[in-house]
Formats: C-alpha cells, structure tokens, sequence
C-alpha cells in the first residue's frame, strides 16, 4: 500500500514538475514541436471530381478539387509549356520543407536551423536556371531570422540579422512569400514577422534591415554566389516601409504587391523603386485592440501628407490578402482593361475572406477603377499554379489553378459569360 501511495505521490510530482518547466520554457515547448512537425508526413491523393458552381457578378465560377494536400503550399510550379493539365507533373513546395511530385513527397535539403516555430518555415522558392533557392525562418538559440537556401546542396546564400522582438513576439507568417523575376533582377519579398506591432514593425525604415523591404537581386551576382558560395550576395532595397508584402506580380514592366495591414489595412500598392510605403508610420489599418495583443490606436492615413506612397486600394476591415498574380486570359479579353487577380486567407468577423479578387485599373494604373470579391466557402486560399518566374499557369482550356490551405489543389474555370 506504501509504495502505490509514493508512486501516486511521485506522479502527482512529475506533472507538476512538467507543468512548470512547460510554463517557464515556452520556447524549448516550440523547439520540441517545430522538430516533430518537419519530420511529419504530407499526406497526397487525388480525389473524385466534384465541381461546385459560384454565381459571379458578370459570370459563373466553378471551383473543383484536384489533389488533396494536407499541407499549407509556399510554391507550386507547373511546366510553362505544357498546356494539357497532368496533376502527376506539379511540383508542390510546401512550408513544412517538402516537395510533393509525381505524387511523391521528398523532404528537402535545409539547415538545421530551419525551423517552424512562430508559424515558420519555407515562404516561397526562387528559380534560376535549372538551381531552386528557397526563403526559410531559422532559430538558433532565440535568435530568430530569415535565410535563403540553395536546395541542391544546402548552401546558405543569404541570412539576416536576429530579429529584435522578443521570441514570443515573433510571426513568420509575417515574413512575406513572393518573388518575380524583373528584367536581370529578382524581386523578393520580405515582411516584418510579428502578428502584433513591436520592435520588428521599425525595421520597415530601417536601411540596415532587410526586412518589411521588397529587395533586389542582380541574376548575375546570384548566379556568381552559387558557383563560389565564399562571395558574398548583396540584397539591395528596391522599396521599403512595407508591413508584410505577402503577393508580388509585374503587368507591362509595372510591378504590383499586396501586403496585409494590422487590423485592418490590407493593400493593393503600384511598387516603385526607390519608394516608402508608410510602415509603420502610415496605414488605414490599427494596432490591434488590447484584448488582441495591440493598444487599439490608429495611424495616420494620409501616406502622401507624411511624406509616403498612398496604396492604391485599402481594405478596410481586412480580408488576409495572399497572393497576386495577372488576371487569366478569359477575364483579360472579356474586360479589355488592366485586370489583377489576388486571393484571400481567413479575413475576420467583419469582412470574410477565403475569395478570389478581381481588381480593375484604369489604363494608366493609378486608379482601381472596379473591385469584385467572389467567396469560396471556406476555402483558405493561399497560392496560384504558376510557371518558374510566377506567371499565372492557364491550361489549354483556359482553366487555373489555386492551393487552399491544408486541402489541396483546386481547378478554377470562368464559364457563362452574361
């Protein structure tokens, strides 16, 4: 009877033990389940085809699940040239550090600082000729940062200084996951990663920070850093004051980005080089209220009365804008204007996301002359099927096709025409 009472006793012990040890290291918590989560499976299969039909303002969207995902995608490339649509040829980069092909997962070539704590993990995949290079968060005792990575050998082309914020403060999902390519430069985006305004917010001005920065890299430097990893990449400023420039797309040599406000503020911006967008100085959006982590103040709208860029369109409430890309063919001819095309994650209470979002401008694209929001139930969408260099992929029928969070892949068809 003694020892069933010491060992109840021990066990009594032991949890208290595990609960204060949990308490007082949150991190280590973290670490622990960032390291199981990169080692867990993704599970693939195709599904049987169910079309559902959205009735649009001028037209029909019909919207129809074609691979099942379990993961949240940070690319997806479809060969250029091949308009016949085979779900086999995909390459799906997920955020956990997979590629999904032939449907076929492979755990890639990271670091072991690679990590997914604080939402982290691989934000988007840059092409260069035949060599794949992939965004990443890292963690290495509490300093937390971003990385590029040479996926054929592991090499670390890029790592940037530790963020400022407490560890607990820190949010990757606030560090961006675009790039495009731009005459000899590629285009990358990199946010601050917080979900609350802090310390990280600042480096949006900071000239010595990459981050809340769209960035530069010359193709050649790129190229030369591959071939001799001991030279080292310069990543220039090609605009800053950016919160989390999440969607990034090119339309006639314009470059165009999306970007998520706090509460409140999403924004569709017209990036010019050399600009400051406002943040965290200017934005229609507000610092969280304090039940959410924030104070509740709000900023000052006016960008260009202080001095900075103007969006040219700001949701407000929000709606977690995702990615951007040109609007497909079928839209293009049946609009004749310039037509952008973005999707949406979660939104809030007030204002829904889970959409895709056709944006009109007029012919100068100053203005956004027409916004259409067309939901997809509960679909958390996240990345569009595009080629190597981000250019939306359409099949031969003129269907697209977009990743929804921990779902899947889905076919997208414009139909009906009114």
């Amino acid at each position: 009877m003694k020892s069933i009472i010491s060992l109840f006793f021990l066990w009594i012990i032991t949890i208290i033990f595990s609960i204060i040890w949990t308490f007082e290291n949150p991190e280590k918590i973290e670490k622990i389940k960032s390291d199981f989560k990169k080692n867990e499976k993704t599970i693939i299969s195709t599904v049987e085809k169910n079309s559902k039909n959205i009735i649009a303002n001028s037209f029909t969207v019909a919207v129809e699940q074609v691979l099942e995902v379990s993961d949240k995608t940070a690319f997806i490339i479809y060969p250029k040239n091949e308009k016949k649509f085979d779900i086999s040829k995909l390459e799906i980069y997920t955020q956990k550090g997979f590629l999904i092909n032939n449907f076929k997962s492979k755990k890639l070539n990271l670091p072991e600082y690679f990590t997914l704590q604080r939402n982290g993990g691989i934000k988007t995949i840059i092409s260069l000729m035949d060599k794949k290079i992939a965004l990443i968060s890292g963690n290495e005792k509490n300093c937390f940062f971003a990385a590029l990575i040479l996926l054929s050998n592991g090499n670390e082309l890029f790592k940037s200084k530790c963020l400022p914020a407490l560890p607990k403060n820190n949010d990757f999902n606030g560090l961006g996951s675009s790039n495009v390519h731009f005459k000899d430069k590629i285009l990358l985006t990199l946010g601050t990663p917080e979900k609350h305004v802090t310390e990280n917010s600042l480096l949006a001005q900071n000239d010595s920070s990459k981050f809340g920065k769209i960035l530069e890299i010359d193709k050649k430097k790129l190229i030369e850093k591959i071939n001799d990893n001991s030279n080292i990449l310069k990543l220039n400023i090609f605009s800053k004051g950016h919160r989390v420039p999440q969607g990034l797309t090119i339309m006639k040599n314009n470059i165009f980005n999306v970007e998520h406000g706090p509460k409140g503020g999403d924004e569709l911006n017209l990036v010019l080089k050399g600009k400051n967008y406002g943040w965290p100085n200017s934005s229609y959006g507000t610092n969280y209220l304090k039940n959410s982590g924030g104070n509740g103040q709000s900023y000052p709208v006016n960008h260009e009365k202080e001095g900075y860029e103007e969006p040219l369109f700001a949701f407000v409430p929000s709606v977690g804008i995702s990615s951007l890309n040109n609007c497909p063919s079928i839209l293009k001819e049946y609009y004749n204007k310039p037509c952008l095309m973005a999707l949406s994650l979660y939104g809030n209470n007030l204002r829904k996301g889970n959409s895709i979002i056709i944006f009109l401008l007029n012919e100068t694209y100053s203005k956004v002359n027409s916004i259409e929001k067309i939901l997809l139930d509960n679909t958390v969408l996240r990345h569009f099927v595009t080629d190597k260099k981000n250019i939306l992929y359409e099949d031969v029928e003129g269907n697209i096709y977009v990743s929804a969070d921990k779902k899947g892949i889905y076919k997208i068809t414009f139909k009906d025409f009114r």
